[in-house]
């Protein structure tokens, strides 16, 4: 009978019992008004004491406040809840009817107060029936009182209150049910629209390409995660113009052209937010980013809003970098296998080049000859040394997957690394932690660490703890080691070149290090950058004083705290 209840959703059953909790609150009402009205007008009543009268009306009364107490307390069983009140309100009414008289008392109006109740909360076969029930109750009443007053006035009266109950009942039933129908559209409308909006926030904070909405005069109402990365503003409420930031000037001058023609919806841009002093209150991020420029392209959209009083644009930014640096590694990728092929080629007649040299030394003895070998020698061997780390490179041996003590390696290295260079014991510092263990071969991760060492001591000043070694970790928990020393920073220009084969800026270097030492780090699951930071000193011209530091970000998990294996 009252399946349909069942069916509904919770926020929609919740209506049903607020609404039996009003239709409590008003019988509560009108008890209270018939207690005071009717006992002390009293004339109408025939063959019942004014006492009899005043139990009827504080039992009303009193079931009626039991009634509103059960709706609020035991929200169970509605349909029995509801029944059994509109019972008791038929019930106590019609005694009321009678011992006022019948239908001059006038107090059949007040059958009308249960029936539309009825009419909003149950079906309408069950308040029809309940009306007709009405209906020939006071048909009969008045049918009775014809044979004890001869007047037919009565039943007149009675056939129109049974109809404009009938009328009533079917007219607030059928509004009743299509408001509820309304109502669990609208709620249904409603969970849909949260579960897209869930889905929405979602896929916006982990979508790859960045998004902004921005208004008129490019102001920032919102973005993703993504866009905050790409523009360097991780952490701050999005809440300013464009135009507010130096560094995102290309962004806002494109965005002002899109806007003076709508047919330039693309553009590239490159963002270098790390010398936008005008940032630093948005973020602290300039403090370590290691991203120096931005490479993007731009795509801007209207969104449409005729009408609503409100302009908004969408900024869709898409990183770039990566498919530069895919295409970078592609062609570093041919040109490193034809380099291999030709240093497998070379390594033949250069070893014999260095015996021949290494015979001649044993036979010339005049100080130009031998000066002149020696410079063939270092160039053999400077030579030999390339062919040897191109051929390492295009092997690409797996690494050993067991953990590594790196407190232990690194304390080992340092005293092997200060033995053979022989430098002061102080110049070189070592901070890690005890019993911590990261998964990188130890070979591999030998020749990378001895790589930038070699780097740190020809541009350290050579005093205490000029060079150091910092193993700390990140907001991820994962482990990372700082390589780092006193001297001046790399320029911009040349860190956009640093781990590129075959760049560099030393007479005497092969270009091949770093970029065998980040490979090295892939081969491990780990990553190698380069990461500037501002120190609390400032240049000449007042700027903040830029240094860096090379950090390798061990992989995630791998990480296990235990003893050293």
């Amino acid at each position: 009978m009252f399946a349909r209840l069942q069916a509904l959703t919770a926020d929609s059953r919740a209506t049903f019992w607020r609404s039996l909790q009003t239709l409590n609150a008003t019988r509560v009402v009108i008890a209270l008004v018939l207690l005071v009205y009717l006992s002390f007008d009293s004339r109408g009543l025939h063959a019942v004491d004014q006492y009899f009268y005043l139990k009827i009306c504080l039992a009303y009364l009193g079931l009626s406040i039991g009634f509103a107490l059960s709706a609020v307390y035991v929200q169970r069983r509605f349909s029995v809840q509801l029944l059994s009140q509109i019972a008791c309100d038929l019930a106590i009414i019609s005694v009321l009817y009678l011992a006022g008289g019948g239908m001059r008392s006038g107090l059949a109006i007040l059958y009308l107060f249960p029936l539309a109740g009825l009419a909003i909360l149950a079906p309408l076969v069950i308040a029809l029936f309940c009306a007709s029930l009405v209906t020939l109750f006071l048909l009969g009443d008045s049918t009775w009182q014809i044979f004890l007053t001869d007047s037919d006035r009565d039943v007149m009266q009675a056939g129109l209150y049974g109809a404009a109950f009938l009328s009533v009942v079917l007219v607030v039933n059928r509004m009743a049910a299509k408001l509820i129908g309304q109502e669990e559209l609208a709620s249904r409308r409603g969970v849909e629209i949260n579960v897209q909006q869930a889905v929405n926030r979602l896929v916006m904070a982990n979508i790859g390409d960045g998004i902004l909405v921005v208004d008129a005069d490019g102001r920032v109402f919102a973005g993703n995660p993504a866009a905050q990365q790409m523009l360097g503003l991780v952490g701050p409420e999005l809440k300013f113009k464009l135009s507010a930031a130096a560094s995102l000037s290309p962004l806002t001058q494109a965005y002002e052209e899109w806007r003076d023609d709508a047919t330039r919806s693309t553009a590239f841009i490159t963002i270098k937010p790390f010398n936008d002093a005008a940032l630093e209150g948005l973020t602290a991020a300039w403090s370590a980013r290691r991203d120096l420029a931005a490479h993007l392209k731009v795509r801007f959209a209207a969104a449409d809003t005729d009408g609503l009083g409100a302009e908004r644009s969408v900024i869709f930014l898409q990183d770039v970098t990566g498919i530069e640096n895919q295409a970078q590694q592609l062609k570093l990728a041919s040109m490193g296998r034809l380099t291999a092929s030709i240093a497998h080629e070379v390594r033949n007649p250069l070893s014999a080049i260095g015996h021949a040299t290494s015979l001649l030394g044993e036979d010339l003895s005049d100080p130009v000859h031998q000066r002149l070998l020696k410079i063939v020698g270092d160039n053999v061997a400077r030579v030999n040394r390339m062919v040897e780390d191109i051929l390492q490179l295009s092997r690409k041996v797996q690494p050993h997957s067991e953990p590594l003590a790196l407190d232990v390696f690194l304390a080992e290295l340092r005293s092997e690394f200060i033995e053979t260079h022989n430098l002061a014991p102080d110049i070189l510092g070592l901070t890690a932690a005890a019993d911590t263990q990261v998964r990188f071969d130890a070979l591999h991760l030998r020749e990378v660490v001895l790589n930038l060492l070699n780097n740190a001591v020809r541009y350290a000043s050579g005093g205490p703890a000029s060079i150091r070694l910092n193993v700390v970790r990140d907001s991820a928990q994962r482990l990372e080691l700082h390589v780092q020393d006193d001297g001046p920073g790399i320029s911009p220009e040349v860190r956009a070149h640093l781990f590129e084969p075959f760049y560099t800026t030393s007479s005497k270097g092969t270009g091949l290090g770093l970029y065998l030492a980040r490979e090295l780090c892939l081969n491990n699951e780990a990553r190698l950058d380069y990461e500037y930071r501002f120190d609390n000193k400032t240049g000449a011209d007042g700027s903040p004083s830029l240094s860096g530091r090379f950090v390798i970000t061990f992989a995630w998990p791998g990480q296990k705290q235990g003893k050293a294996v």
